[in-house]
C-alpha cells in the first residue's frame, strides 16, 4: 500500500485542524522560544490540561529567563505542581534560566544540537522549540508520532529518534512543522496506543495497521 501523505494530512487537517495542542496554546500567549522551551519541559509525562495551567501560573510569576532565575526553586515548584516530576523540573527550569543568561547572552539557541546541551532537553523538545518558537523546519517526534507513523506503515523504526530521521528523509518539508500537532491530536482521540478506534478513523484507508491486534 502506498500512502498519499498529502491526502492523508489534508484529511487530518479537516478533522483536527480547529483543535490545539498544549504547545500551540502556550505559544499563543506569546510566541517566545523561552516560554516554549519551559512549557515543553513541563509537558514531559504530563497531561496537556495540566501543562497549560501550570505554564500560565508560572508565567504569571515570571515569563523571562531573568525573572525565573530570581525565583526560588520552592516558588517554581509551587507554581508548576502537579506536573509530573515537578521538583526535578523546577530545578532544571531555574538552572536552564541561569545557563541561558550566563552562557548564551540571554538568548535561546535556535539549533537542536545546542538546545540538547541543556539537561532534560531531548530531540523532541529541541524540535518543538525550533519549530514553534523560531518557525524553523523540524519534526518533533513523541510517542504518538512514533506509534502512528509505524502503524501506518510509513516508517519502520524502533525508537522515536529513528522515526524522526526517517521522516526527515521522506516526509515533504511542507508538512514537517504541522505533522507533530496533527498526529498528537489524532493519537489522543482516535489512534490510541491500545485498541485504536479504527471503525471511525478518517485515514483508515491509508493505514496498514502494523501491530494492531485489537481495535474498536
Amino acid at each position: 500500500m502506498k500512502i498519499d501523505i498529502d491526502e492523508m494530512i489534508e484529511i487530518l487537517e479537516k478533522v483536527h485542524g480547529s483543535k490545539k495542542s498544549a504547545m500551540t496554546e502556550v505559544s499563543e500567549i506569546r510566541r517566545d522560544p523561552f516560554m516554549v522551551l519551559i512549557s515543553c519541559i513541563l509537558s514531559l509525562r504530563t497531561k496537556d490540561e495540566v501543562t497549560i495551567k501550570a505554564s500560565k501560573r508560572l508565567f504569571k510569576l515570571a515569563d523571562t529567563m531573568e525573572g525565573l532565575s530570581k525565583l526560588s526553586t520552592e516558588e517554581i515548584e509551587e507554581a508548576i505542581y502537579p506536573v509530573g516530576f515537578y521538583k526535578t523540573k523546577a530545578e532544571r527550569i531555574k538552572q536552564i534560566s541561569l545557563d541561558l543568561i550566563e552562557k548564551y547572552d540571554s538568548k535561546v539557541p535556535d539549533s537542536i544540537e545546542e538546545l540538547m546541551k541543556f539537561k532534560g532537553v531531548g530531540r523532541k523538545t529541541a524540535n518543538i522549540v525550533i519549530t514553534i518558537g523560531f518557525g524553523k523546519l523540524g519534526i518533533a517526534v513523541d510517542t504518538h508520532v512514533h506509534r502512528i507513523s509505524n502503524r501506518l506503515g510509513y516508517v519502520s523504526t524502533k525508537k522515536p529518534d529513528d522515526t524522526e530521521f526517517e521522516l526527515r528523509k521522506k516526509l515533504p518539508r511542507r508538512h514537517w512543522i504541522r505533522f507533530n500537532d496533527l498526529l498528537v491530536l489524532h493519537g489522543k482521540s482516535i489512534c490510541t496506543p491500545i485498541s485504536p478506534k479504527c471503525s471511525i478513523c478518517p485515514i483508515y484507508g491509508y493505514c496498514m495497521r502494523v501491530g494492531v491486534e485489537k481495535s474498536r
